[in-house]
């Protein structure tokens, strides 16, 4: 039997329905919100996963291409490897939904988001964060929720509820938020340079639209949900647990002391060595209970040193950052580049330009686009004191490097006035606490060392959170240890005006915005403190660009004349192309962009294209070439492929019999133009630009 509930959001319904679809999963939910459909399955094996202390859940979201009436491109006309979006979708799902799943939860679980049909409203990440949370709601695996997922923009001073593409688009806001009933779980947004206080009402509209959602997942969940599983936890004797805490816990409190990050992990590693030796045996159950033990003792020891006595693992206060260094222009033949460093964590930022040919073309559900700025941030093991395989980017990279370009996409110029298009690596060369922040750092000293005129540096931090009952502590700047045993991870970009991006996720069971507005307010000093020490080593943009970085410029042409520089089968540009040793592009509004690296280049392709597009002018001498005679004149190119007529009565003072007493076909001579009628016929005169000329006939 189909159960569903159906409710409005934002003026649109929205419909959760259940016993249709996907039967055999735990767990499935069919969701339509306008033309937007989704189906999400949950489903947990039934045995415990062997030799696992954490939760294995995978989320996977995935786009037909029939969703959008669309045929796959490539050989096998099929979906092939996840894309860009639907990498980051699946994160975006994932983050709100993993802390709600209760520890001890060790069977393998899946969720699947299938897009089955997508309108142009850009909702179907949050429907997604919705319909998942539905489906393992009504299912039997343990679970926190429901959780929901909205959108808010801002378009022309008012917010927005799940804008559609075209007010995203105009949107001074991109926000999306996840949380339950009492709280929100997770955040990501991006801004155009928007204050803190208008970012709270954001989230607090978008969790006032939450409870409303969640409230209709609950009813359905009432009506359909399936009792939640028993969880079976291996009991832990009180005496070992005894035994592992009179071992191991002062250690641990004079281990976390250890200001540098591999030495305190080695010292941490050989107590638990110790531990495993001293009270551990063959059984591996047993082990796995020592290890557990002692992770829990180093958890509450790092945070309760934190808590009573405000010192942190490096000695720092709550609100103190760590050393910073910068440096620019450190690789002679790159366009831009710069080296991050703070504290432990390190990016090494490098800026590319390109032409409009290194566009990235994006074929997504919604419609193609091009994509003139990019983002690569790369994480090798080496950055972590570890050995593994090198292999292509994965969901972490992606996200990070979307988050850092986020922070830096509204301060970059406009197109029209820096054509170029723009790529920024950040390849991470250290890392205890914030690498996509350093990224974020170093990409804007990378812009500037570039010559990228963007319109204020960016800076970001990381903010962490410590929180035992009625004892609170936000952190500023968080360690790789802070991050691991606190209960926040709260990334935050901005420039000195506003945030410019915003990333959160929570491992409790949500935040107050009282707590957000802590944590904003922390965030936008440590952000300044930054981006003063930033600009100790570069102020502004370089007044110019790197000698090894291409050259552009652009004129306009009218549309008609583009065919002219073109050619037949493009044989005029190509020829263009070769003789300057240029990149020409002509877009369909006839703005033509070139681009080399050396100026002379640029505009000797200028002057060609100038004389391919110059228009007539009535009045104005000219010296063209005698391409045709005919008894009443002869026909005379004075522009490329344009012609006009000089009449015999035109060729000289004195009367002509026969035009070719006086010229020749391929003879150069001096023309003026006398007029240009309705039908664009030119009539000229020889014998009125030799009197501007003062110079007489020739005698016939």
């Amino acid at each position: 039997m189909v159960h569903a509930v159906e409710f409005d959001v934002a003026e649109r319904r929205m419909r959760l329905e259940t016993g249709r679809m996907a039967k055999l999963a735990d767990g499935a939910v069919l969701a339509s919100y306008g033309d937007t459909v989704i189906l999400a399955t949950a489903v947990a094996s039934k045995t415990l996963k062997p030799d696992t202390d954490f939760l294995p859940l995978t989320v996977n979201y995935q786009e037909k291409a029939y969703s959008a009436g669309k045929i796959p491109g490539g050989y096998f006309k099929r979906e092939g490897a996840p894309s860009e979006k639907e990498t980051l979708t699946s994160r975006l799902i994932d983050r709100p939904i993993r802390p709600l799943i209760p520890d001890g939860f060790y069977y393998e679980t899946q969720v699947i988001v299938s897009v089955l049909s997508v309108d142009r409203s850009m909702t179907s990440d949050i429907l997604g964060i919705t319909t998942a949370s539905a489906a393992l709601a009504i299912s039997d695996i343990p679970f926190g929720g429901p959780l929901a997922g909205i959108r808010i923009g801002r378009v022309e001073g008012r917010f927005v509820i799940n804008p559609n593409m075209q007010e995203l688009e105009n949107s001074e806001l991109d926000l999306v938020v996840a949380g339950t009933r009492d709280a929100i779980l997770m955040v990501e947004a991006g801004a155009r340079m928007v204050s803190e206080s208008m970012l709270l009402e954001a989230l607090e509209l978008a969790h006032s639209e939450i409870k409303k959602i969640v409230s209709k997942i609950v009813e359905l969940q009432e009506t359909v949900g399936r009792p939640k599983r028993v969880m079976e936890v291996e009991p832990v004797s009180d005496e070992l647990q005894n035994q592992v805490k009179q071992l191991v816990a002062a250690p641990i409190r004079e281990a976390v002391l250890i200001p540098g990050k591999t030495e305190r992990q080695e010292r941490l590693d050989q107590i638990l060595a110790e531990a495993l030796v001293t009270l551990g045996d063959e059984d591996p159950t047993r082990n796995r209970h020592v290890r557990d033990i002692y992770h829990d003792l180093e958890y509450h020891e790092v945070r309760n040193m934190i808590l009573e006595k405000k010192t942190r693992a490096d000695g720092r206060g709550p609100c103190d950052i760590r050393p910073i260094s910068c440096e620019t222009g450190i690789l002679p033949r790159t366009h831009g580049s710069a080296l991050f460093t703070r504290g432990e964590t390190q990016s090494l930022a490098v800026v590319t330009l390109g032409t409009s040919e290194d566009e990235q073309r994006i074929d997504a559900l919604e419609g193609e686009y091009f994509r003139t700025f990019m983002l690569h941030y790369n994480f090798p093991p080496f950055s972590v004191g570890e050995t593994r395989p090198l292999r292509s980017p994965g969901r972490r990279e992606v996200g990070h490097g979307k988050l850092a370009a986020r922070a830096l996409q509204s301060v970059l110029p406009e197109k029209e006035a820096f054509p170029y298009t723009i790529r920024i690596v950040s390849d991470i060369l250290e890392s205890n606490g914030s690498s996509s922040m350093a990224t974020v750092c170093g990409g804007t000293l990378a812009l500037m060392d570039a010559g990228v005129p963007i319109k204020e540096p960016v800076a970001g931090i990381a903010m962490g959170l410590i929180k035992e009952g009625d004892r609170v502590l936000i952190l500023s700047d968080i360690l790789g240890l802070e991050d691991h045993l606190g209960d926040m991870d709260f990334k935050v970009t901005g420039t000195r005006d506003g945030v410019t991006a915003l990333q959160m996720d929570i491992k409790i069971e949500g935040i107050t915005t009282h707590l957000m507005r802590e944590a904003l307010d922390q965030a936008r000093v440590g952000r300044l403190h930054i981006l003063e020490t930033m600009q100790k080593s570069l102020s502004s943009p370089r007044d110019s660009l790197a000698p090894y970085a291409p050259r552009i410029f652009t004129l306009q042409i009218k549309p008609d004349k583009i065919r002219d520089v073109i050619g037949p089968g493009g044989k005029v540009i190509r020829g263009i192309i070769a003789e300057c040793g240029v990149k020409v592009n002509v877009d369909d509004s006839g703005l033509v962009t070139i681009a080399a690296v050396d100026e002379a280049s640029v505009n000797q392709a200028i002057d060609m294209i100038n004389r391919l597009t110059e228009e007539v002018e009535v009045g104005k001498t000219y010296l063209g070439t005698v391409r045709k005679i005919v008894d009443f004149g002869a026909f005379v190119e004075i522009l490329p492929n344009v012609d006009g007529l000089v009449h015999i009565s035109q060729l000289a003072h004195h009367r002509v019999k026969s035009v070719t007493d006086e010229l020749a076909e391929g003879e150069e001579i001096l023309v003026k133009v006398l007029e240009v009628d309705r039908q664009g016929k030119i009539r000229l005169s020889r014998k009125e630009a030799l009197q501007d000329s003062e110079q007489p006939p020739a005698a016939s």
